[in-house]
């Protein structure tokens, strides 16, 4: 793969968004109309109790990927209620069209005492793609016996009639060093459904690890020709916030039955920038086809606190 950086195109600094938010614009996903281009992202604002949450909003966008239609001034989903696995926020959203309506497949999380987070993929529906109703309080991707942490990061795409779901769950949460909070470390899976709402989970990770304790998210997946190719990011599962190195980039693997996975990081065709948005970091990584186009959208630096930016393949090798 070859890929042509195009360049940060949404910085959330820029607009006046809705609950304050003027930070994060993060794991940003493509939804196609007839004239342009609707990127849904979560963004973060801190609570009466100073603590964060993540809303989904949007920004609409030509099909030239640079010129700005429109902005979201409200959440397109709201939190789930006391108690729900997503009553502290929705990171990210992954959307996809089925008959006359729009999926919205919801990473929902929620805060815990002994570890930071927990974590669960819930489902919505829409319309207009601009206002979206859950299909109820609960998950309908959650943890089980071997994925017994943080189920989230779905991609659902749909192949010969069956739905496809790439997502993460965790394997541990362990104190690195003493003193120090639990970090997690998570792993990519896949599940299969005929509705898209009763999921079957294959029950194993996908793939490999290149790290000693690895993290892998927000995998993507498209199908060319006949292949399947995943974008993923992965980091260190410790001391990864801070020091240079440690952060998330982009892995690669590609199949050509859509079940074993060869992975192939030296192929990917892209690489942190020298300078810039995204000299430190790259991750959440979202595929889509637009007309005769394929690009990639992915945050940068700080986990997309300064936005987003794009990439357009050039050339599949």
């Amino acid at each position: 793969m070859k890929w042509k950086k195009l360049g940060k195109i949404f910085d959330p600094s820029d607009y006046i968004m809705a609950n304050g938010c003027k930070e994060f614009a993060q794991a940003p996903q493509a939804l196609i109309f007839e004239d342009f281009i609707r990127i849904f992202f979560s963004t973060r604002n801190i609570s009466k109790n100073k603590k964060s949450l993540s809303h989904v909003q949007f920004v609409d966008m030509d099909k030239n990927l640079r010129t700005i239609r429109n902005v979201s001034k409200n959440i397109v989903i709201e939190l789930g209620i006391l108690g729900a696995f997503d009553e502290h926020g929705i990171f990210p959203m992954n959307v996809l069209r089925y008959g006359d309506k729009i999926y919205a497949y919801t990473s929902g999380w929620t805060r815990r005492v002994s570890v930071s987070v927990d974590t669960g993929i819930g489902l919505a529906f829409s319309e207009d793609g601009m206002n979206f109703k859950r299909m109820g309080n609960g998950p309908v991707l959650t943890t089980s016996l071997h994925e017994p942490f943080l189920v989230c990061d779905p991609f659902v795409k749909l192949y010969n009639d069956v739905f496809h779901m790439w997502y993460i769950f965790g394997t541990q949460w362990k104190n690195y060093s003493k003193g120090s909070p639990p970090d997690r470390t998570y792993k990519i899976a896949h599940a299969t459904s005929i509705d898209g709402i009763v999921w079957k989970k294959e029950g194993r990770k996908i793939i490999d690890d290149r790290l000693n304790y690895e993290s892998q998210a927000l995998p993507t997946v498209i199908k060319i020709e006949g292949r399947y190719h995943m974008y993923f990011c992965f980091r260190e599962s410790f001391d990864f916030r801070k020091t240079i190195g440690r952060g998330y980039r982009l892995g690669y693997a590609f199949s050509d039955d859509g079940k074993t996975w060869n992975r192939d990081d030296e192929k990917s065709g892209i690489s942190l920038s020298m300078e810039g948005w995204d000299s430190e970091m790259m991750c959440y990584p979202h595929l889509f086809q637009c007309d005769d186009n394929i690009y990639l959208l992915y945050n940068g630096n700080q986990f997309g606190r300064y936005g987003f930016g794009i990439a357009q393949l050039e050339e599949l090798k």
